[in-house]
């Protein structure tokens, strides 16, 4: 069976291994770029719009997510969204804007990173816990196929499309058992199902975690696959320059 080499990915490019001379080095590097990354996703996260029908906002993470799996590869891309999850846990408010901070007359709400307004907390305790899981998966996925050299090639947004669908994965799921054990979300009056529209909970699960974000989403996950290919084209550029 031949077994697939891995590829070197965009940050490989741009920040060849072979600055770093010792092993300690290279894993200082690492930390430092998956770090960069998992601030890189928290900027993004404060870019929001809150929909009156759900309690999950659309944000700009998605796009953040794809790009560190794509620049990074699959572990240290998935470290990136490690490292975000634990600065949340740690109650860094590096998470989006609960929806409650975003509301305008109740309905609807626009956020644009100041001032920022970041959530923090354990994943299972908020509603897009299951997302912020979601996004380790999608990175390493991305980042897998990156390492295919997906990235750089015409089919790059199949595995932008790939990654993006993995993130609904669990958050659908926790969404759904948030939803059916009539969970009541911290500081609100009556259970997460009573903010959401819908008649079952599997309908309100779709309707509140996944309908609003489809078009949103191919409109992020294709930004990603043009910036990683353009960002190829640069570096490749500059080098023969």
């Amino acid at each position: 069976m031949q077994i697939t080499s891995r590829a070197p990915v965009l940050i490989d490019a741009v920040i060849p291994r072979e600055w770093a001379q010792t092993r300690v080095q290279q894993l200082a590097m690492d930390f430092a770029l998956m770090a960069g990354f998992a601030w890189f996703v928290a900027l993004s996260a404060q870019i929001a719009v809150r929909l009156p029908w759900t309690t999950v906002p659309i944000t700009g993470q998605t796009f953040a997510v794809l790009v560190a799996g794509g620049a990074l590869g699959a572990k240290r891309g998935a470290g990136a969204l490690i490292i975000y999850m634990l600065m949340g846990m740690a109650f860094i408010p590096v998470f989006a804007p609960p929806a409650s901070a975003l509301a305008m007359d109740g309905t609807w709400g626009v956020h644009f990173i100041f001032p920022w307004l970041g959530n923090a907390g354990l994943p299972w305790a908020i509603s897009s816990g299951g997302y912020i899981v979601g996004f380790i998966l999608a990175a390493y996925l991305t980042g897998l196929l990156a390492e295919r050299s997906w990235d750089r090639k015409s089919w790059g947004s199949l595995a932008m499309l790939a990654g993006n669908a993995v993130i609904y994965i669990p958050g659908l799921l926790w969404l759904y058992f948030l939803i059916a054990t009539n969970w009541v979300p911290a500081g609100a009056p009556q259970p997460i199902g009573e903010y959401i529209a819908g008649d079952t909970n599997w309908g309100k699960t779709l309707i509140g975690g996944l309908y609003p974000f489809i078009i949103g989403d191919l409109m992020k996950l294709y930004a990603a696959s043009l910036v990683l290919p353009g960002a190829w084209a640069l570096v490749k550029r500059l080098k023969k320059e």
